[in-house]
């Protein structure tokens, strides 16, 4: 039952950064306990307005009225950086200054468990416990423990060795805590495997609070929302109903709006005619007439144009051999711990291949093996002829800071060539939606999203026909993730693709290899939602495996296993610091790789080239180590 009255309203409220506000003399409001959705176009204020109502943005005009002690929670898209502490920590600090007197009892109470704790720590934890007696902090322990367990965080872990996933829903904690009336969610699925982003609908749906959230997730969208506040040109549209009912509608009101404004401008160039006559028209024009077509250019010089939708294309290379990838009983793990054991495949061309699994499941590293960038512990990969490759993986893929958009695009050259042809850098980039001045401007301006439709064109200028996505779907809008999806479709050559979006797994993808644990990796007709007719039903009952991350990801830490309890401190804290070891040895060892590749690199003198070569092999060296003392920290 709701409670009586709003919880949140916004009247005129007026925010601007530039030539056009981003926030236009809008409002809207929100009733306790309402999942409202906020949509709208990358980069048109949609974070703007979530920091306006957390307060952290303070409106050019307008005002912001919240229900009397009313308590409002935002989740932020980034960890805070270079953050000193522990997951627990950064959860308590939603408490204010008495969450950070419950991590420093909590760390204190690590201390006290090193047997080289000393009596001033003793000491230091007694007045600790003392204060928080005082406050009622037992009872803030409590909520922080619940928040932890209901979200499967590991308390101990630095939030500096946290996966993606595991700083999401460190993030949502600390939000839950504060108990809030609202809580603002920005894009709270990204990162997340679809294990987490289903177990995270099961707490918003349970959660008795408001919810104002942002998302690309069709899926998440649809089962979440209750009402639909989309976000266009400055203006907040409301659509009550779910994602379905909000597309036909919308379609509907924009098939209107065009149609308005064809009539607009019909009407404006009569008059402009009209007012353009001769001398005879001009002496007996009508002077209200006059006014209402001043008043007319008045209006269409105000008018906000509705940005037009992207229009880029994939760039074909010619087709590849009939047979694109043929994988013959792989196995591959880390430290004894199987990622993939006995799989095999064949992928031919045109087939659009999904991989579903959980976060460090081995998804990464088997594409790897696949496209023959890294050989597998046993079996053997066999690649199809005339193969050309374009690999998006927006974690790796880096952007150069210090370049302009269209630098990163065309480095530094005016042209850029997309299917044989030359086109103009500004020219190409419009058609990801990027204008003149942002293509000028530095990308450090561009939102999450934005940079993300400049990896894609970066990547659409090299012909492939093997089509290789990590994840490529994170921040886009709605509107760019559908022509995406359908370029995907249309798409004659072969596609390889990693995604926790299930909606745009089931519009895409053909066929499905899923990751189910203990190396087994079974292929599935159709997407995300076939597999979940078709898996075993066993395989939900049952508590799931142990799972070994790839080399490249930091690994998921189990929170409670029978090795991880006869640990001592010292191996527990060595354990959650080998994957950043690991990480950094591997970043290194890829680094002297690709020197030692490059044929120029041997123009030098020997000295310089021997040294190269023996620090690869210390690294390499270092690097077996660091495996070995993980693997023996994991074994019970």
């Amino acid at each position: 039952m709701r409670q009586q009255g709003l919880l949140l309203t916004a009247r005129n409220i007026s925010v601007s950064f530039g030539a056009e506000p981003v926030l236009d003399r809008t409002g809207f409001s929100i009733e306790p306990g309402e999942r409202v959705c906020l949509l709208g176009r990358n980069g048109a204020g949609k974070s703007t307005l979530m920091k306006v109502i957390a307060g952290e943005i303070r409106p050019d005009e307008g005002e912001l009225l919240l229900k009397p002690g009313a308590r409002v929670a935002r989740l932020p898209q980034e960890l805070p950086r270079n953050y000193p502490g522990t997951v627990y920590d950064l959860v308590s600090d939603g408490l204010g200054e008495l969450g950070r007197l419950l991590g420093r009892y909590h760390q204190l109470s690590a201390a006290v468990a090193d047997s080289d704790s000393t009596a001033a720590v003793l000491s230091d934890m007694e007045r600790v416990q003392q204060q928080l007696e005082a406050l009622d902090g037992w009872t803030m322990h409590q909520r922080v423990d619940a928040a932890l367990s209901r979200l499967a965080l590991p308390g101990d872990m630095p939030v500096q060795q946290a996966s993606g996933g595991v700083g999401r829903r460190t993030l949502l904690a600390q939000a839950l805590v504060q108990q809030p009336d609202l809580l603002l969610l920005d894009e709270p699925t990204n990162h997340l495997d679809v294990d987490a982003i289903r177990q995270m609908e099961e707490l918003l749906l349970d959660w008795n609070g408001a919810l104002l959230f942002i998302t690309h997730d069709r899926a998440f969208l649809q089962r979440l929302a209750t009402r639909i506040v989309e976000l266009d040109r400055g203006t907040l549209r409301s659509y009550p109903g779910d994602y379905q009912r909000y597309q036909q509608t919308r379609e509907d009101e924009l098939a209107a709006e065009e149609k308005a404004q064809q009539q607009f401008q019909r009407e404006l160039a009569r008059e402009e005619t009209w007012i353009r006559q001769g001398i005879k028209a001009r002496r007996t024009r009508n002077e209200g007439r006059v006014r209402a077509l001043q008043a007319m250019r008045r209006e269409n010089a105000a008018r906000r144009e509705r940005q037009g939708n992207a229009s880029f294309d994939l760039q074909n290379a010619e087709r590849s051999g009939r047979l694109v990838i043929r994988a013959e009983d792989i196995h591959h793990g880390f430290g004894g711990a199987p990622l993939v054991a006995g799989f095999s495949t064949t992928i031919m061309r045109g087939d659009k291949v999904g991989l579903i699994g959980p976060n460090g499941s081995g998804k990464t590293t088997l594409l790897n093996i696949l496209l023959g960038r890294m050989t597998p512990n046993a079996g053997q990969v066999r690649l199809g002829t005339n193969l050309e490759v374009a690999y998006f993986d927006q974690l790796r893929e880096q952007l150069d800071d210090s370049r302009s958009v269209a630098e990163n695009v065309s480095g530094g050259s005016e042209n850029v060539t997309v299917n044989g042809q030359s086109r103009h850098i500004m020219s190409y980039l419009r058609d990801f939606l990027f204008t003149p001045e942002q293509a000028r401007g530095p990308i450090t301006a561009l939102s999450g999203g934005e940079r993300n439709r400049l990896l894609l064109a970066r990547l659409f200028t090299c012909p492939a026909n093997l089509l290789v996505l990590d994840e490529p779907t994170n921040d886009l809008d709605m509107e760019t993730l559908e022509l995406l999806e359908q370029l995907l479709v249309d798409f004659q050559g072969t596609v390889l693709l990693v995604s926790h979006d299930r909606a745009f797994l089931d519009n895409v993808v053909g066929s499905s290899l899923v990751f189910e644990g203990e190396g087994k990796v079974r292929e599935y007709v159709g997407g995300y939602s076939d597999w979940v007719r078709q898996r075993p039903q066993a395989a939900e009952s049952q508590p799931k495996p142990a799972r070994a991350a790839a080399p490249s990801a930091v690994p998921t830490k189990p929170t409670q296993t029978p090795a991880r309890a006869k640990l001592s401190y010292k191996d527990k804290r060595e354990l959650e610091q080998l994957p950043a070891v690991i990480e950094r040895l591997e970043a290194e060892q890829e680094s002297l790789s690709a020197t030692l590749a490059d044929p120029a690199f041997y123009q030098q003198a020997s000295d310089a080239i021997q040294q190269t070569t023996e620090r690869l092999a210390a690294v390499e060296a270092e690097l077996e180590r660091a495996f070995e003392r993980w693997a023996e920290l994991e074994q019970p």
